[in-house]
């Protein structure tokens, strides 16, 4: 991937300890100037060291996607240091509750489609005259569970279908400005979370966390799960020029555990 997004400024928004860390790790490895934007610094900071000691460059601003004034000082940072914005990383997301639909709060379904669909689209029209300029893309972060129906995803799949379908909107208007938009759908992602959750459950049920991972990877064509990096360079792909005639796409990331 080196050298995929020399010379071009990305904007990460959703920055946490996994995937959206990861986004930024392999961005800046990429060549890109990376800017972080998540309303905790101290997590910003960290994930910021973490792309400086990797041979990147990382700038930090504090912000909360679901606040007009917030956005708009996340671009006029970013354009004051850097001149540019070459792409947009759409990543934050708000925890489902995991319950039947029939015993969700409707308040948990109206989080999840205040920050992860309007604070993408906010993002999205902040930035796109920016990204106008440049050409450039969005790339947005979906899940698997567009792919599927099983109980208790219900609150999340509203959520990510709604974020899907504003991504192929966006990719018919913005089109003419010769801005792509794109969608990454990672399935089950192997980082600390996951392997926290694969523990709960083997205590659950007496049995190895490692039986549990294998009893999941055994539903994908190569058994096993994909790592953040792995979905990250896929992102990567997609805010590169090397995705140029791609838009209004959905790239899975999933080890082959769904098919289209």
């Amino acid at each position: 991937m080196s050298g995929l997004l020399d010379g071009k400024v990305v904007v990460v928004g959703g920055v946490g300890p996994g995937l959206g860390r990861s986004i930024c790790i392999q961005a800046g490895a990429a060549g890109a100037k990376v800017v972080l934007a998540a309303r905790t610094q101290s997590r910003l900071d960290d994930v910021a060291a973490e792309v400086d000691a990797a041979g990147g460059e990382a700038l930090t601003v504090a912000t909360d996607i679901t606040d007009d004034a917030a956005v708009q000082n996340l671009l006029s940072t970013t354009v004051d240091k850097y001149g540019r914005v070459d792409a947009l990383i759409n990543n934050a997301f708000a925890l489902p509750s995991m319950k039947p639909l029939a015993r969700t709060d409707f308040q948990q379904i109206r989080d999840g489609i205040e920050l992860t669909v309007l604070g993408g689209l906010r993002m999205t029209q902040t930035f796109a005259e920016e990204l106008e300029k440049s050409k450039g893309a969005v790339v947005n972060i979906n899940s698997m569970v567009i792919r599927h129906s099983e109980p208790r995803y219900g609150s999340y799949k509203i959520t990510k279908s709604a974020l899907l379908a504003m991504s192929h909107t966006l990719a018919t208007e913005l089109g003419e400005k010769g801005i792509r938009v794109n969608s990454v759908a990672p399935g089950y992602i192997w980082d600390d979370q996951l392997k926290w959750y694969f523990d709960e459950i083997a205590k659950k049920y007496n049995i190895t966390p490692e039986m549990v991972y294998e009893q999941t990877a055994s539903k994908s064509d190569l058994k096993r799960l994909p790592e953040p990096d792995e979905i990250a360079r896929a992102v990567v792909f997609l805010a590169s020029d090397w995705a140029s005639a791609i838009t209004g796409q959905t790239l899975d990331v999933n080890c082959g555990e769904y098919h289209l």
